[in-house]
């Protein structure tokens, strides 16, 4: 894995305290800690705001295991990301990254997984469940999932052999000669998720971003950081 970090000048996007916008994309474990590290800048002269757009590829442990029993994004990294922007991390956002050390089904899980889980399954929204998240946190800046579609990453290494999913690709081994993100080739009925956007060939449709974090990272003067693995984040 590789720690890349790219900024670019943008336009610019109006902001709360008068300072610059500062978008990062990234995963949960690079990004998490970048937010961290900014958010007390916020509302200063120098940062106005703080916006996270996190991928939603990952498939292993709680989150993974939340994907394919309830259908909705991974939100392990949309966790992380959120308890990092709180105002306080102190009981709330421990009580967010408490994980069950036993419990039968419950073992491994995150309570800030299953609130995700809960809430969107409550609202059938997501994005809802990420909002009210940064309400009961009181978080200083916006996180945003990349994309609404339940990707999937594929990845081929140079021996030719074919890794499906974050996890695989991740442990793979070997240098990747290519990888892409794609749409589950078989949807299935999954009343807990936004809706997949309709595609005539679905391994070879292109997921589209959430509209809300492509404003956010196309906005004027709007410097854009991405700490991510270069094979499976970015």
């Amino acid at each position: 894995m590789t720690l890349e970090t790219t900024v670019s000048p943008m336009a610019s996007l109006a902001s709360p305290g008068g300072g610059s916008s500062l978008v990062a994309i990234g995963g949960g474990t690079g990004l998490s800690a970048l937010l961290r590290g900014l958010k007390h800048q916020v509302g200063s002269a120098r940062l106005g705001c703080l916006t996270g757009v996190v991928t939603v590829t990952d498939d292993g442990g709680s989150s993974g295991r939340l994907r394919r029993e309830f259908g909705v994004l991974p939100p392990g990294d949309i966790r992380n990301c959120i308890v990092a922007l709180a105002d306080d991390e102190d009981l709330l956002a421990r009580l967010f990254q408490y994980r069950f050390p036993n419990g039968g089904g419950l073992v491994g899980h995150s309570f800030g997984n299953l609130f995700l889980t809960a809430l969107t399954g409550i609202t059938g929204d997501f994005h809802q469940a990420i909002l009210t998240a940064e309400s009961v946190l009181s978080v200083r800046g916006k996180v945003y999932p990349a994309t609404l579609v339940d990707v999937r990453l594929r990845g081929r290494g140079i021996s030719g052999r074919v890794y499906e999913g974050e996890s695989a690709v991740g442990t793979s081994g070997e240098e990747l000669a290519g990888r892409r993100r794609r749409p589950p080739s078989r949807p299935r009925s999954r009343p807990w998720r936004t809706p997949t956007p309709s595609c005539s060939d679905r391994d070879r449709c292109t997921p589209r971003s959430f509209p809300t974090c492509s404003s956010a990272a196309s906005a004027r003067r709007s410097p854009r950081i991405a700490p991510a693995s270069s094979c499976c984040s970015t």
